[in-house]
């Protein structure tokens, strides 16, 4: 039996480790809790990655604090990432600034290596790694800059940075394959969407939106899918009939309690108390199980608000966004 225990509780080999982080951050079990402890720069992002999505604020902070001082394509990383948990909670002024540092972190290394990942594709795998990762790196600190932007009302800035992103990712892909930068087109095809919804153009939301969701369901990352249902989700509020909107809002909310995704639990209940879902309304149909149930979205988003608050969480009010 003594020896048995042992076994259980042997700590992750380092393969072990790095395979449990990616998964909860990019693939199938983005609830695992707790985690592994983080060993280098890449581990700790992973890890800030995984927390995040949870809604462990004040921990993921404290992951990236250590990613962060380390320099090189992992600072940037772990900028960008700082900055959406900002954003998140409608922190999108600070989320800005620490988007701007990791574009400039990002663009310097690009510049540096004085060549693109097709200059250096011969050069060995561990050089093209780094490259798709500087450029993975400055996607995700421009599309971070236009979610940003969105936030604060400035959707032409948005749109351009949109567009520049698109045309680094175009680039790259040429070389290193569409493959290398999958979660860089989701993120693209999210804020595409949302600043779709902002100029009141449903029909391209709705085209930004699907993208999204195809590009997720072979990622393989639930919660990916998960947010890309989302984005659809609010995408369908511009049909005169609210029902599919809540129908898969609903789903979204029912799939993130599953996995523990907090923040997409959260934003599931406000989109669909705003469609109604509220207190003093509510039946909407569970997609999985085909019926009619009674759903109060707004004590499910105050309740995710508390947890979120305790768990490092810091909501930002209007005029300070």
């Amino acid at each position: 039996m003594a020896h048995s225990d042992a076994r259980r509780h042997t700590a992750p080999t380092p393969s072990d480790r790095h395979a449990i982080l990616v998964a909860a951050a990019f693939r199938s079990s983005p609830g695992a809790h707790p985690l592994p402890a983080a060993h280098g720069p890449e581990q700790n992002w992973l890890r800030a990655v995984a927390l995040g999505g949870q809604g462990r604020y004040a921990a993921a902070r404290a992951e990236l604090a250590r990613v962060r001082g380390t320099g090189g394509v992992w600072s940037s990383f772990g900028a960008s990432t700082e900055a959406s948990l900002l954003r998140q909670l409608g922190g999108h002024r600070a989320a800005a600034v620490l988007d701007g540092r990791a574009l400039a972190e990002a663009g310097s290394l690009r510049t540096s290596s004085g060549s693109t990942v097709a200059a250096r594709r011969d050069v060995g795998t561990v050089a093209a790694r780094r490259d798709v990762d500087v450029v993975a790196a400055w996607c995700d600190a421009a599309t971070g800059l236009a979610a940003d932007a969105l936030g604060r009302g400035r959707l032409a800035v948005c749109g351009s940075l949109l567009d520049r992103c698109a045309a680094a990712l175009d680039a790259a892909e040429s070389e290193a394959g569409e493959k290398a930068f999958v979660r860089q087109r989701i993120r693209l095809a999210w804020v595409g969407a949302e600043s779709a919804l902002a100029a009141g153009d449903f029909t391209r939301a709705r085209s930004r939106a699907d993208r999204a969701v195809e590009l997720a369901d072979g990622f393989g990352s639930i919660r990916h899918s998960v947010k890309s249902d989302l984005v659809r989700s609010a995408s369908l509020t511009g049909l005169p009939d609210h029902g599919p909107a809540m129908d898969l809002a609903a789903d979204v909310l029912a799939r993130a309690e599953e996995h523990e995704l907090i923040p997409l639990q959260w934003a599931a209940a406000m989109l669909l108390d705003g469609l109604g879902a509220g207190r003093d309304a509510g039946r909407v149909r569970d997609l999985d199980a085909g019926r009619v149930r009674d759903l109060d979205a707004g004590r499910v988003r105050d309740f995710c608000a508390t947890v979120i608050r305790g768990r490092g969480g810091r909501f930002v009010t209007l005029s300070a966004c």
